[in-house]
């Protein structure tokens, strides 16, 4: 089977991922990712299937890994850019109006507030557009 991104190091490159992987120090992930680009230039009828599990990871790493160093180069196969999250939907005012929320009243008929009334409440009220009553359970976690 023809891979679409074939690893060949350079001598070089061998020398600094055998030496990042023997030292032992630095990011886990970087020395995982050195470990993948050594089994995928050293074995060459080695499969991603064998690789992922001689690395102990999925085949998806070592395809994204594979990927990354032929297409965009050796320092960025072994420190992948980091992904940016999303913006947060509750800032300091929201917060605060959501603990003032949860310390009132529960709405008639209730016992107490449930945080998916929470969240449906912050939006009736306009302070957010939509929300997860998961992030409003994790906000209402950070206060105590």
């Amino acid at each position: 089977m023809n891979k679409q991104y074939v690893v060949n190091l350079t001598d070089e490159e061998q020398q600094s991922l055998r030496s990042l992987v023997s030292r032992g120090k630095g990011a886990a992930r970087a020395i995982e990712h050195a470990l993948i680009l050594l089994k995928a230039d050293a074995v060459e009828d080695a499969t991603d299937e064998e690789i992922s599990q001689a690395c102990e990871v999925s085949v998806r790493t070592v395809e994204r890994v594979r990927k990354r160093f032929v297409e965009d180069g050796f320092d960025a196969a072994l420190h992948p850019p980091k992904v940016p999250r999303p913006p947060r939907k509750l800032d300091g005012e929201v917060e605060a109006h959501l603990v003032a929320l949860a310390c009132s009243d529960p709405p008639q008929g209730r016992g107490r507030w449930t945080v998916r009334l929470l969240a449906q409440k912050l939006v009736e009220m306009g302070h957010v557009d939509s929300i997860s009553h998961e992030s409003v359970r994790t906000a209402l976690k950070k206060t105590s």
